[in-house]
């Protein structure tokens, strides 16, 4: 059935770009590399990224994890980065759900514990909307969390994501179903 409607972003629009290193307000936000494995292992070892991100991962599954990114750039589905400060990996920041032909793609991080308290996560976000607006095209970069995390509501406000509604009982996490709030940024806003 044809669409009425010509897609927001063509096919090859994202493959055709390299994926970049963006800077973030004193971070750098680059494309994850092999030797990240043991800051990934470790991360998912963390009690606080396990009961959000809902998984763990051995030293093989984040080999795996990592040598994936290339190949969700060039299929146009999704982007991860490594969010670094001083040369020091303290995060992620990935794209998942990218579809140009709607011109979108939700957001999801995670930040070390270590790293927790200093705005990691808001100045990271705030760079990569800018990047997906400004240089990739996109119409819309949302986000989801449980709305028992606080802390992510306050990123995505940091970071210029109003809340835009709660999706209920959307995820399944080790306690059983969260609600989920929903923020977003269009490249409309401010």
């Amino acid at each position: 059935m044809p669409l009425l409607t010509e897609p927001a972003l063509p096919p090859g629009s994202m493959a055709a770009l390299p994926q970049p290193r963006i800077r973030a307000d004193g971070l750098l936000l680059r494309p994850w590399q092999p030797t990240d494995r043991p800051v990934v292992v470790a991360a998912y070892a963390d009690p606080a990224i396990q009961r959000w991100h809902c998984r763990s991962m051995s030293d093989g599954e984040a080999a795996d994890w990592i040598a994936a990114w290339a190949g969700r750039w060039r299929g146009e589905t999704g982007a991860g980065w490594a969010v670094l400060d001083a040369e020091q990996v303290v995060g992620q920041i990935s794209l998942r759900r990218v579809v140009l032909s709607e011109g979108e793609a939700e957001v999801s991080y995670w930040v070390l514990p270590e790293a927790r308290g200093r705005r990691v996560a808001p100045r990271a976000l705030s760079a990569l909307g800018g990047w997906c607006f400004a240089t990739l095209g996109l119409h819309r970069v949302e986000l989801s969390h449980s709305a028992a995390n606080p802390a992510s509501c306050r990123v995505a406000r940091h970071a210029g994501f109003p809340a835009e509604g709660t999706r209920r009982g959307a995820a399944r996490h080790a306690d059983g179903w969260h609600d989920m709030h929903v923020h977003a940024r269009l490249d409309t806003d401010p």
